[in-house]
């Protein structure tokens, strides 16, 4: 269905079926912009905290802790597999950790 204040086609020129065409553009991205302007607000609203930087140090600092307590954890099956006389492997097996954990 054609809007009532664009003439039809076959009258208009050249540059004006372009100009009709790059208003119809026009109208299409504002219409996407206030859709995506829309989800984005809905997002931030979703975020506990809204300060990235704070959030990323906070990821940090909990990779810092994965990562020390994954350490003593490995420590400990080394300890277990020296006292045992056995391969790490078997004894991370025995515990069901793999090597990807």
């Amino acid at each position: 269905m054609s809007d009532p204040e664009d003439p039809p086609q076959q009258t208009l020129t050249p540059q004006e079926r372009k100009i009709a065409s790059l208003r119809k553009s026009i109208t299409s991205l504002e219409s996407q912009i206030e859709q995506i302007e829309s989800e984005h607000a809905e997002v931030l609203a979703r975020l506990k905290d809204k300060d990235a930087e704070k959030t990323v140090k906070g990821h940090i600092r909990l990779l810092h802790e994965f990562n020390e307590v994954r350490d003593v954890g490995l420590g400990l099956i080394g300890m277990v597999s020296e006292n045992r006389g056995t391969r790490v492997q078997n004894v991370m097996r025995e515990f069901g950790v793999s090597p990807s954990d």
